[in-house]
């Protein structure tokens, strides 16, 4: 599931770990092609948009216009805006956007989801992992949460209740006999906003001293918000006075609790105003530090082909498509949720019933940076008295192929702290062979270093106590203006041209010139399809889209299988955690089909 909170799942499946991207494949015409490193490959996968008002997800279904300019949606439909282009003014159907009718903290969210798998699986029995040929009883049905960005918050809330649902099912507290046991493998945090009273100070730290010798702020502005954190009646103080309320008058975290919802929504507000904010005058992306606003990876591609009426047609889509939704937002911040919970302790609780617990963070994100990840990893070890060597565990390298080391890894037993190199906040969409490769080793439960099977229950890594790689930054790219993102993806310059109908629009990209638009590789159109039509080619073809961005490891030419596991790190090693010099033999195996339920969260 995609974080926000508000946006949509489908970032996921489309722009980062999904079994297909889309692509061009002619002038106007939108297509998917298979995905080399999908994480359908070692495991099913469901992607859930949620909460209700999420991209597809709707609770009434409701005319309206929506502005391409703000994102802003209006309720009935109004007429086109005094000079406004009727291209950037679209009529269509989304959900009521009823703040009323959703969610509005992390764990009423978490039992709505709860609801769902049970719903999901109770209707659909032949989806459910559980259930083995053969077998008339249905086992426990075993899944992997993997959340991103603010599933910082939502995979230790979610998990943890799944856990304490089973155990009411034990003790017939609810029926047992008219529920599914969801038993818990794993649970990914991937670039997690997890706990602001943790990460908070890594804000400012991050934006000053990072691997890529980037200064987004200045070393007084640093010191004006660290000193701003931890002052009285600052950051810090807030989110504690916050929690205090919860605690006393809130404690089933239902939002319902008007001084609570006051404590916690300042506390909110001053951390954004005082510690996050102030990076905003860099002018830098705040999901990938290497490079200027706007951004034009990964590609908006996506949003226009989702909105295609074929498409919704033959996924049978109640609603027009929108990345993310405000309504939600609004739920969320109001009551200040952000601030809220114990996501912590929630993690401590899930090591200790035996499920694995692995953070991964990219090391060009600023808006869930990997040094407040690494402090999440310390403070869940901290309340974990059996997780006390994971401080004496090293850095080892992540070695993804016979070439390449992917990022470094912290881990023992249970518990992993993944740094990847050359990753912004999707990290998949950055790095996808070192992201898939890192994902199937943690659902096997194999180390996470070379993909070995070990013993977990005293595995520990062995390396260097920092993760002090370095690099230089890539080079900037060039604006792409997708008219579906228009605040996210276009300058100043192109958005003016919208307004005054300048240029051409090919395939939901602004051009200056019908002659600007390049027809895609050939070998690209091939391997694509669209609803009704297969690709004349099912051979991956080895090249990115041509808008994808820096420092992907590079596609195979073939269509790849099983995952790769290492026997030493390679020579010379690009980003290696250590200096080994070792030759590398390569091994495959085939990962095991797993339930892997992909709560892909983000803040955006």
């Amino acid at each position: 599931m995609n974080g926000g909170p508000g946006s949509s799942s489908m970032v996921g499946l489309f722009q980062e770990t999904g079994p297909c991207e889309v692509v061009e494949i002619a002038q106007g015409r939108l297509g998917t092609r298979a995905r080399d490193w999908g994480w359908d490959r070692s495991s099913n996968i469901i992607y859930v948009d949620q909460p209700n008002h999420v991209g597809f997800s709707y609770d009434v279904a409701t005319n309206g216009s929506l502005n391409l300019f703000t994102g802003e949606i209006k309720q009935p439909p109004t007429d086109i805006p005094s000079a406004q282009p009727a291209h950037t003014y679209l009529n269509g159907t989304f959900s009521s956007n009823n703040v009323n009718n959703t969610a509005n903290t992390t764990q009423i969210a978490a039992y709505a989801v709860w609801h769902m798998l049970q719903g999901f699986l109770g209707a659909f029995p032949q989806y459910n992992p559980a259930v083995r040929t053969n077998r008339t009883v249905s086992g426990p049905v075993g899944v992997n949460l993997f959340t991103e960005s603010y599933g910082g918050k939502y995979g230790p809330a979610f998990a943890a209740l799944w856990q304490q649902q089973n155990a009411l099912r034990r003790n017939n507290t609810i029926s047992a006999n008219k529920t599914l046991e969801i038993r818990l493998t794993s649970l990914g945090i991937i670039q997690g906003c997890v706990d602001d009273l943790i990460q908070g100070r890594y804000y400012p730290i991050f934006a000053n001293n990072n691997t890529y010798g980037i200064k987004a702020l200045s070393l007084v502005d640093q010191q004006t918000a660290a000193s701003s954190f931890l002052s009285v009646g600052g950051c810090q103080q807030l989110i504690q006075d916050c929690r205090s309320a919860l605690d006393a008058s809130d404690p089933q975290n239902k939002g319902d609790v008007g001084l609570v919802n006051e404590a916690c929504r300042e506390a909110q507000n001053s951390c954004q105003e005082t510690i996050v904010a102030p990076f905003g005058t860099s002018g830098r992306n705040p999901y990938d530090i290497t490079q200027k606003m706007p951004d034009p990876f990964p590609p908006s591609t996506y949003l226009e082909y989702l909105n295609a009426a074929e498409v919704q047609a033959a996924i049978g889509a109640g609603v027009n498509y929108t990345q993310s939704n405000d309504a939600v937002n609004s739920a969320f911040q109001y009551t200040g949720d952000r601030e809220r919970g114990n996501s912590i302790a929630q993690m401590a609780y899930l090591l200790s019933l035996g499920v694995r617990v692995a953070l991964i963070y990219g090391d060009r994100d600023y808006v869930c940076n990997w040094l407040g990840g690494q402090a999440v990893s310390f403070s869940v070890a901290a309340q974990s008295p059996a997780y006390a060597p994971f401080f004496a565990a090293g850095y080892a390298d992540i070695v993804v192929n016979n070439s390449y080391v992917g990022g470094a890894v912290r881990q023992y037993g249970n518990l992993s702290f993944s740094r990847i190199y050359g990753a912004g906040h999707l990290v998949p969409a950055y790095q996808p062979e070192t992201a898939f490769t890192v994902f199937t080793r943690i659902i096997m439960g194999n180390d996470i270093s070379f993909g070995d099977i070990v013993d977990l229950s005293t595995y520990m890594s062995d390396g260097p106590a920092n993760a002090t790689y370095t690099t230089k930054p890539p080079d900037q790219k060039d604006p792409v203006c997708w008219i579906r993102d228009v605040e996210a993806k276009c300058t100043e310059d192109q958005k003016r041209k919208l307004q005054n109908e300048e240029g051409v629009i090919i395939n939901g990209v602004l051009y200056g010139d019908e002659t600007d638009w390049k027809a895609p590789q050939s070998s690209i159109s091939m391997a694509a399809g669209w609803p009704s039509h297969g690709p004349s080619s099912t051979i991956p073809t080895g090249a990115p889209p041509p808008t994808s961005g820096g420092n992907v490891t590079p596609s195979t030419t073939n269509i790849p299988t099983g995952v790769y596991t290492a026997t030493a790190t390679p020579s010379p090693a690009e980003g290696a955690a250590s200096s080994m010099t070792l030759i590398m033999n390569v091994r495959l195996s085939l990962a095991g089909v797993l339930a892997v339920l992909l709560l892909h969260t983000s803040i955006l």
